[in-house]
């Protein structure tokens, strides 16, 4: 690991700590009772098998949106759509699992589905942005209203069960996802999260299309003069990524959570994503440990509403103070420049020696 890479890494380490730091300086103001409140926050979550099943739940569609998101920012490609694709992602596997029932087939297949709607949704900005110079950004944020009042018509007119409040017909039980640790909801998503999170980072760190993906991403015009298609690295990165968030959804869909669909709004999974990818530093294979993180987080904050007069607002905060602080670019700038320098010299003095 080189004194960049090094550096980036510390500076995360540092942004999480100064933003807990910060979060507890919070708690002793506001609290009555704050040792309590920091104490459930921080173990809260390994007190039981239950608490623990929950933080691993709470992983699984970070991990899927995180590695999408990632995938697609690697090519700076702003896509903003991710919310709207793991909508649709849910919506379309609920609507092959109500209505196909067989064992194998049904599960495998709404993932499929979900997975494709997800590709087809994140790459609509993509093909605005080609053919007519639309902000991918803009397009994909106002898209996701489209997937929401999609997904709210199916619901009362198509899927809706006449018998039940704002839900659909039953999922047929062929199709839930298969339960790994009894006396939890810990399901068979998250061996295919992580799955996905490696395959992520082989593609883009150990494959011809991914190396040209990352340059696109870096500097295009240079990507451009070297003779890669532009076109077509913008179109793979928006498909593949949103077909991960897409399947994401499916999966989330499936867990043993949801019996029906009941998605009146956005569950805000796209926007957790972007966190996940500026802890992630745009790697996925660094995505299960940022998913781990801010899962780990908000169960522990969960916790501590729960028990303490502290409420759930502490962890926006925490989350906020750490991404100002992983994207400032001051942020620790000097020390990185020193780190670079002494690297430098290091390997001059070796070379002299040799």
């Amino acid at each position: 690991m080189n004194s960049a890479k090094k550096f980036d890494v510390l500076r995360t380490i540092l942004s999480v700590l100064i933003a807990l730091a910060i979060s507890f300086v919070i708690i002793f103001l506001v609290s009555e009772q704050p040792f309590e409140a920091i104490k459930n926050l921080l173990i809260g979550p390994l007190t039981s098998k239950r608490n623990m099943g929950n933080v691993v739940e709470s992983m699984i569609p970070l991990i899927f949106t995180g590695t999408g998101v990632c995938i697609m920012f690697s090519a700076n490609q702003i896509n903003l759509g991710g919310e709207g694709a793991f909508h649709m992602g849910g919506l379309v596997a609920s609507i092959i699992a109500i209505w196909v029932t067989g064992k194998f087939v049904s599960p495998v297949l709404a993932l499929i589905c979900a997975g494709l709607v997800g590709a087809l949704f994140t790459a609509i900005p993509a093909i605005m942005k080609i053919t007519t110079s639309a902000s991918e950004m803009v397009s994909s944020l106002m898209i996701n209203y489209v997937a929401l009042y999609f997904g709210n018509y199916m619901l009362n007119n198509v899927i809706g069960d006449p018998a039940a409040s704002a839900a659909s017909y039953k999922l047929s039980e062929a199709s839930e996802l298969p339960v790994l640790v009894d006396g939890t909801r810990v399901h068979l998503g998250i061996i295919i999260a992580l799955a996905v999170a490696v395959l992520g980072y082989v593609f883009l760190y150990r494959t011809k299309m991914g190396y040209q993906l990352r340059i696109t991403g870096e500097n295009e015009e240079f990507a451009r003069y070297s003779g890669i298609n532009i076109v077509k690295v913008i179109l793979v990165s928006q498909l593949l990524g949103g077909f991960v968030i897409g399947l994401g959804g499916g999966v989330e869909m499936l867990s043993p959570i949801y019996s029906r669909f009941t998605w009146t709004s956005l569950l805000g999974y796209g926007w957790d994503a972007i966190i996940i990818c500026t802890l992630a530093k745009k790697n996925p294979l660094y995505t299960p440990f940022a998913a781990l993180f801010l899962a780990y987080l908000r169960t522990g904050a969960s916790i501590m509403a729960r028990r303490t007069d502290v409420t759930l607002e502490i962890v926006q905060i925490t989350q906020g103070i750490i991404i100002l602080l992983v994207v400032a670019e001051q942020f620790l700038s000097k020390y990185k420049h020193k780190m670079i320098a002494r690297e430098a010299k290091a390997a001059l003095k070796d070379e002299e020696v040799a």
